[in-house]
């Protein structure tokens, strides 16, 4: 799905896919990544609560970049620090990044304009051979238990957070509160 994001002058996708073979992707974004005058990141789709959480890591990200106060260079590595809510770049990588294993794969990219965007995306649906399906990101039964584990949620916290919401709303809620904390932590 492409987020205007006027506030910053840019235009984020976000977006996935199944059956997805590692060594593509990792190949794309290596041979890409500082040619395509787009941000793109990949992340591990299993570990991403949804849409939301990751449109409010591009958020998080965009603001620490305009305040000056990103951690990384880039703002695809900012963005999978959020996503990932940790500080650390090796960390990050190992909570959210794509892995070996990795078959379903959640993909940021943050451009200036849509047809930049378009032409990324295309870039990456030729390269890994399957069309985009939004359906990665979102929570399902199985992504929750590993999302819990993750980010470390606790039953007691999931109760606190479920009184008017669904489960895998207060999932979801719980992650964009830790990817929103990230922005507090020094």
């Amino acid at each position: 799905m492409l987020h205007c994001l006027k506030e910053y002058a840019k235009y984020a996708e976000i977006t996935g896919y199944k059956n997805i073979k590692f060594a593509q992707a990792e190949e794309f974004l290596k041979a890409n990544r500082k040619t395509s005058h787009a941000d793109i990141q990949f992340f591990d789709a299993e570990l991403i609560a949804s849409q939301e959480h990751l449109y409010f890591a591009v958020l998080n990200a965009l603001q620490a970049f305009q305040n000056k106060t990103n951690i990384s260079k880039s703002l695809a590595m900012e963005t999978m620090l959020y996503a990932s809510a940790q500080r650390q770049i090796q960390k990050a990588i190992q909570r959210g990044g794509i892995k070996p294993e990795t078959t379903s794969m959640a993909v940021i990219i943050i451009g200036e304009n849509p047809k930049q965007i378009e032409t990324v995306l295309q870039a990456i649906t030729e390269c890994v051979g399957v069309e985009p399906d939004e359906k990665v990101l979102e929570m399902s039964k199985v992504k929750e238990k590993k999302i819990k584990e993750t980010f470390q949620i606790t039953d007691e916290e999931l109760k606190t957070v479920m009184k008017n919401e669904n489960r895998e709303e207060a999932v979801v809620n719980l992650v964009v509160e830790r990817v929103a904390l990230l922005a507090t932590q020094l």
